[in-house]
Order: structure tokens, then C-alpha cells, then sequence
């Protein structure tokens, strides 16, 4: 059966089930050619690890319906149409009163069919299906201003894995697809946005301490000098995302936010993460995440921290 680009739709085995894919050969991606097929099979190249990313967590999809040439819609309910196997969780947004049901991935397939109806990026919370309000991931977005350059990220980066180790941490760092990295740390779901979000800023108000001449925790982008970066613990509010580990970014470039070492921090440039060349790696390294659901830390200390401290929780936007 064809799309209505005339292109004959292609039907995939993806573990139990099938996925049609409309419209394989639209190009998504100007700068590389790249289409749609391409971003399906780059998905199902890293499939344990974006599963891994995803899994159990409610999801907004920035969705392309045209590639990158059209316009991008983020999609927080489940689009139309889904399967009834697809999964969601329904959470609430106090702000506006309502609830959405959004994806919620259980396997592969969940993915690729949100790549069917034109997903590129994936953004999970930071909290599961089993208690929405409750996050069991901590992040850590080192978000460099306009004139930071990436050897400040890569110092930065150093002090951040220095402060986890002495608080009994592991912290497992990823590119951001864009000119940042950020940390995830697994932590137990024992506490609400509202605290976790106040453990972080204690965190980054202890990086800032150590790395002052590159670190800024300044809560307004225009009081920030524009060559530090921000540690910016408000991702961790609620309902805020960020992209997945092994999630395409939407850009021209196609750059994946990528798993790597710490070691590898002083070398890398995010630039060549990309879905033409995330794919070799991942089979060489395998998830580089794959161990971060066994080393589970407790925030205890860095909230006992923000009270000695007498941080107040900012404002939930800028």
C-alpha cells in the first residue's frame, strides 16, 4: 500500500508486533538526506537503550509531521490513532486543570510506531508510571550560555563527577545533542519534585562553590554572564523534560543525546554523535546506561543540605 507521497508503505517485525511505516522515503533531515526509514532503523540499531531511556515514563514526543522542513509540534497526549497495544499513563497538570494520557513505553515497538507518526525526539519525566509524583532520577543539565565554549562544559563536567563521588553517587553522563551534557543519577522515588528539585540546587550551588569563574546558578537568563554555564537544577520540576539518552535531536545535523564515559569527556565533540555514527558505537560499547538502575542513591544528605543552607525553591519557570 502507498502513502500519499505515492512511496510504498513498509511493514516491520518489531519483537511481537507490526509496525507500518508510512511514507518511509520522506526526507526528514535536509542537511544528510536522511528520511524517515533512516530514523526507524536508527531506532531499532539502539533499541535496547532507548527503551531502556523510556521505559515506564511518561512521555512528550516532539513530533515532525514534515521533517525538520515543517513545523514541530510537541505532542503530549498519545496521538490518534495509536494502537491498543500501545501503553500510556494519565498524569495531571494542576496549571491548566486537565489531564493527558502520553506514551508511556513498554517495548521497541512503542517507539517505532511513535516514529511512524512522525516522533523524532523522545522526553520522558523524570518519575514512572508506578508513582508519577514521585521521581527516581535526578538530573544534572550543565547548560552552557551563549559564549561558553565547550572546554568549560568539559571542566565543569570534572568538578560535577568530583562532588557526585564524594556524596556516594554514580552518575552516568550523556551529550545533549546540543552544545551540553547532561548527568542522570538513579534515586529512590522517596520524595516529590519540590524536594528533588531543592537537592539539586544544593548540588549545583556546591559545583558553583568549587568552579566560580565557570559556573553560574543565577536564576535569571538575563542576570547570567553569557559565557558561564548554568547548572540547571529546575529541570528537575515537575512536568519539565529533557531528551532522552539515545534520543535524535531535531536539529539539521541529526546529533543523538549519547551515552558516554567519564573518561571520555576530555575528548569528545557532541557534534560527531550523530544517527549515522551512533549506531557502530552502540554495538561496539553496547548502553552505556544499562547498570544505572542497580546503583540507587539516596538525596537524604543533599536536602539536609538546601535546609542548612535555607535555599528556597525558586520559581517553576524563567
Amino acid at each position: 500500500m502507498a502513502g500519499k507521497s505515492g512511496t510504498p508503505a513498509v511493514e516491520l517485525d518489531v519483537g511481537e508486533r507490526r509496525v507500518r511505516i508510512s511514507n518511509p522515503d520522506r526526507v526528514y533531515f535536509p542537511e544528510s538526506g536522511a528520511t524517515k526509514l533512516d530514523l526507524v532503523e536508527y531506532y531499532l540499531n539502539v533499541g535496547d537503550g532507548i527503551v531502556n531511556a523510556l521505559r515506564d515514563r511518561p512521555c512528550m514526543l516532539h513530533r515532525f509531521p514534515k521533517g525538520l522542513a515543517g513545523d514541530k509540534v510537541h505532542q503530549k497526549r498519545l496521538p490518534a490513532g495509536a494502537p491498543d497495544w500501545v501503553p500510556t499513563v494519565r498524569v495531571f497538570f494542576p496549571r491548566y486543570g486537565r489531564h493527558a494520557d502520553e506514551l508511556c513505553v513498554g517495548e521497541l515497538a512503542d517507539v517505532i510506531w511513535a516514529v511512524q507518526m512522525s516522533t523524532v525526539e523522545f522526553h520522558p519525566w523524570n518519575s514512572r508510571r508506578a508513582d508519577t509524583e514521585r521521581p527516581d532520577e535526578w538530573r544534572i543539565d550543565l547548560d552552557p550560555m551563549p559564549d561558553c565554549p565547550w572546554s568549560r562544559v568539559r571542566r565543569v563536567a570534572g568538578v560535577v563527577h568530583e562532588v557526585l563521588d564524594e556524596f556516594g553517587a554514580v552518575g552516568w553522563p550523556k551529550t545533549s545533542g546540543g552544545k551540553g551534557l547532561h548527568v542522570y543519577v538513579r534515586i529512590a522515588p522517596d520524595h516529590g519534585f519540590a524536594e528533588v528539585r531543592r537537592a539539586a540546587l544544593a548540588f549545583a550551588h556546591e559545583v558553583e562553590r568549587r568552579a566560580p569563574d565557570d559556573v553560574t546558578t543565577t536564576w535569571w537568563r538575563k542576570d547570567r554572564d553569557p559565557k558561564l554555564l548554568f547548572v540547571d537544577y529546575n529541570q528537575n520540576a515537575r512536568d519539565h523534560t529533557i531528551a532522552a539518552a539515545y534520543s535524535v535531536r531535531g536539529v539539521p545535523a541529526a546529533t543523538v543525546s549519547t551515552p558516554v564515559r567519564w573518561d571520555e569527556i576530555p575528548d569528545i565533540d557532541p557534534r560527531d554523535f550523530t544517527i549515522a555514527t551512533v549506531p557502530a558505537r552502540y554495538r561496539e560499547l553496547g548502553d552505556l546506561h544499562a547498570g544505572i538502575d542497580d546503583a540507587v542513591f539516596d538525596i537524604t544528605p543533599l536536602i539536609e543540605l538546601a535546609d542548612r543552607e535555607r535555599l528556597e525553591d525558586p520559581p517553576d519557570d524563567e
